[in-house]
């Protein structure tokens, strides 16, 4: 396995990541919280773009994988900022962006952030907004004083140790919420989501597909496919829906 390449952000955070050379637009992928750029759709992603001869490019988010700083610090406005950095950093030209999750919602900032230059999207259980609409909605009146007393809270995870949610991350989530005001996706879209995924709900994606404004979104509901929608019919899922929005720029 190659070693990863690092870039330190203005910020003062180091990135770590790995890009493939090929044709464009090149392909991008933003992990999910607390994941890492070893996924298993991260790396399945890069090599079948290799094979076909494409860019790709995989990188952590500060507080993630191999990059600097620790989770409890960081916030979607940090990670956003990372996400930016590094594609100005280590690319040119169009990106075909590819979100899981979290990073769902980081490509969305994306297309909000710098649309001239992406020409494809396509979300994995996106999780748009989930700071607050997630986290903040369902949290007790004890963990809000909680929050207030001490500056986070513990949450469970079905897949790893519990997340600690600080009230940076509650407070900054609320500067970068895209479905509030118009979300334009003027490129094709293709938002994937599973039926039995407990971590992000089908009412979530049929929010974003009815809020989201272009000419070319659509939904695709898997039945039975969980959160980590990484089985070998997903994957093929997941490259098709790249392929299609390439082939479609």
């Amino acid at each position: 396995m190659s070693q990863a390449h690092y870039f330190d952000t203005p910020q003062g955070r180091r990135i770590a990541y790995h890009k493939t050379e090929g044709q464009g637009p090149c392909i991008v992928f933003c992990g999910g919280l607390k994941s890492d750029m070893e996924g298993t759709k991260a790396v399945h992603l890069e090599a079948w773009a290799r094979d076909r001869g494409l860019a790709f490019l995989r990188f952590d988010y500060s507080g993630h994988g191999e990059s600097s700083g620790a989770f409890e610090d960081g916030c979607i406005g940090d990670w956003h900022e990372d996400t930016l950095a590094i594609l100005e950093a280590v690319t040119e030209g169009p990106l075909c962006v590819v979100g899981s999750s979290m990073g769902g919602w980081q490509a969305l900032l994306l297309a909000r952030a710098i649309p001239r230059r992406i020409k494809g999207l396509v979300t994995i259980a996106a999780a748009p907004d989930f700071t607050e609409d997630g986290y903040w909605a369902n949290f007790t009146d004890a963990q809000k004083a909680a929050l207030e007393a001490v500056g986070h809270v513990a949450l469970p995870s079905d897949y790893m140790e519990p997340y600690i949610i600080t009230k940076r991350m509650i407070e900054d989530g609320r500067n970068h919420l895209v479905l509030r005001d118009r979300l334009e996706l003027p490129f094709p879209v293709r938002f994937l989501q599973g039926t039995a995924d407990t971590a992000v709900s089908v009412a979530t994606a049929v929010r974003l597909l009815e809020h989201s404004e272009g000419p070319d979104v659509r939904l695709n509901l898997v039945k039975d496919a969980d959160h980590r929608f990484s089985d070998a019919v997903c994957l093929t899922l997941i490259e098709e829906a790249v392929a299609d929005v390439i082939a479609a720029t």
